[in-house]
């Protein structure tokens, strides 16, 4: 099942996809519908058509965004790093999300990078779980992109300041239940910039797969409907090159997810206060 959280008819609504056709659901968006919605009870719920409807930002506000840094073998080799004992965690906020085809918008003077990624959503409220309990928690996967900028990251020993800058981190375009998708099998995550591939991973590779990340955030912070987790990136990152490479303004990052879609977010140097 794929649902999203869709532009139609001047608003947004929740939908899920009927063969090519999005069919409303009872929520302004999938936020909302997952607050009060367990995912098993969605297609009783799908409503009329929705023609020309275009995916957008499909969770807009979760209480919690927890990102794992350093979760794939190869980049934590090109970051000149060992290999963790303990999931490296970070968060971010609600404001940092913006849609699958919307602009990036940053000011001059930054080390701005990719770091393609598979996220996580939760379906249920989950406190102090154990592996088996998680994965059946689990409400979906979609496409995230990591954008980081890497000077203000590097300030401190504290990565947040490079990884929360609003409107920066793409998800989407939909979000695909786990009876259709299983990265424990192995998904590919690829970015490309302007065209060129930059990173292809699988998450075969995964050092901390998606039922250890929730299993362990969990064990000390409780997780709800719709929160999501970043399972981290894999190697190709454009600061892991000889030189560093950084986006620059005009630039198209795709970010791609082959069974649940591909993200096309322009890169712009405007600063966002004139």
């Amino acid at each position: 099942m794929k649902l999203a959280t869709v532009a139609h008819g001047g608003r947004t609504t929740a939908a899920v996809l009927d063969g090519d056709r999005w069919r409303a659901l009872p929520a302004d968006d999938l936020s909302a519908l997952l607050a009060t919605t367990a995912t098993d009870r969605i297609p009783d719920l799908a409503g009329p058509e929705l023609p020309g409807a275009i995916t957008v930002l499909p969770l807009p506000s979760p209480r919690k965004v927890v990102c794992c840094g350093l979760n794939y073998a190869d980049h934590i080799t090109e970051m000149g790093r060992e290999l963790p004992a303990h999931p490296t965690l970070f968060a971010k906020f609600a404001d940092t999300l913006t849609g699958p085809d919307d602009d990036l918008v940053l000011p001059p003077g930054v080390d701005v990078d990719w770091e393609a990624e598979l996220a996580v959503v939760v379906g249920v409220e989950v406190r102090d779980t154990d592996r088996h309990l998680a994965e059946r928690a689990i409400a979906g996967y979609t496409v995230a992109n990591d954008i980081s900028v890497r000077d203000w990251q590097k300030r401190t020993l504290q990565w947040f300041q490079g990884k929360a800058w609003d409107r920066t981190t793409p998800i989407g375009p939909v979000v695909v239940t786990p009876d259709e998708l299983d990265p424990v099998a192995g998904v590919e995550v690829i970015c490309r910039v302007n065209g060129v591939e930059r990173q292809r991973g699988d998450t075969r590779t995964l050092v901390f797969d998606a039922a250890d990340l929730l299993a362990y955030v969990s064990a000390f912070t409780v997780l709800r409907p719709g929160d999501l987790i970043l399972t981290g990136t894999p190697g190709g990152v454009g600061s892991g090159m000889t030189p560093p490479v950084f986006l620059t303004d005009g630039d198209l990052v795709e970010t791609e997810i082959p069974g649940i879609g591909t993200l096309r977010n322009r890169f712009r140097l405007t600063d966002p206060r004139s």
